[in-house]
């Protein structure tokens, strides 16, 4: 049982899991769109996002703190090495265009983790924008990323899945500002830190039903509708979003952190295989 314990924990603290959920969001984009399912894309957004988000839960840890490594953050480094390799070889299997805008993401991830100007915080640290940040590279990674690989042109169908995947992952991550809400520095300013709890679930209803109007747009849009030449795909967002509002609803400051890391990020992976199952 020790033993069990250990390798859920190594599973969610290296990262793997919310790999694994940006992993399934690509594959979403892929199916929705109706464009070809290229695996370099794929797993450079796996293993990028491993990388990018060991570094940013570490970093401060191994920089500033100057804390001594217990075993299993010696070996979580030596994964994310391996991580960083594995997203080297499957950058170069890119095109052109896309690594460019790999790039880009990647800037943004060290603007958020790194203080690039003297007597500054890093932009985690800018108060209410870290939420906007997130949610737009998880946009990029998922969203954008496949869709230039695959050399589709951008339509305003594509323009609506970006909204839609905005409002997907910021409403997560108001999930995990509420479950954190305790433990987040003040200064931070997250949303339930500047408008309270209550609000911020009631915010998150109102962009979940702003999404469920989008989606409505896609109908007669030829995104969700052709998969099986019916909008019977359609259906499948209901389960999505009332899953998302549960969710929500039961987040509080007294769920085990396991309810996000865990729970919450497994939201994309379903969605996924049930898209997967239709498709």
């Amino acid at each position: 049982m020790k033993g069990l314990k250990m390798i859920v924990q190594f599973y969610i603290n290296s990262s793997l899991h919310v790999g694994l959920s940006c992993y399934a969001l690509v594959r979403i984009t892929q199916i929705l769109l109706q464009i070809s399912q290229q695996n370099a894309v794929g797993y450079f957004v796996f293993w990028g996002t491993i990388v990018g988000y060991n570094f940013v839960k570490y970093e401060e840890l191994a920089r500033a703190k100057k804390l001594q490594m217990r075993n299993q953050l010696r070996w979580i480094a030596l994964f994310s090495f391996f991580s960083f390799i594995m997203t080297g070889y499957y950058f170069f299997l890119l095109e052109l265009l896309t690594q460019i805008i790999a790039v880009v993401f990647l800037g943004l991830t060290l603007l958020y983790t790194l203080p690039f100007f003297p007597n500054r915080n890093n932009a985690r640290n800018w108060a209410g924008v870290k939420i906007y940040i997130v949610s737009f590279c998880w946009v990029g990674a998922t969203v954008f990323l496949p869709v230039l690989n695959a050399s589709v042109t951008l339509t305003a169908n594509i323009g609506i899945l970006s909204v839609q995947r905005f409002i997907l992952i910021f409403v997560l991550i108001l999930i995990f500002e509420i479950i954190d809400l305790r433990h987040d520095n003040p200064n931070l300013r997250t949303v339930p830190q500047q408008i309270g709890v209550k609000r911020t679930k009631i915010l998150g209803y109102v962009l979940l039903v702003v999404f469920c109007g989008l989606e409505l747009l896609n109908i007669n849009g030829n995104i969700n509708g052709n998969i099986n030449g019916n909008g019977n795909i359609q259906f499948l967002i209901l389960p999505l979003i009332f899953a998302i509002a549960i969710a929500l609803a039961s987040a509080n400051e007294e769920r085990s952190k396991y309810y996000t890391s865990f729970w919450v990020e497994s939201i994309p992976v379903v969605w996924w295989i049930c898209l997967f199952l239709a498709h």
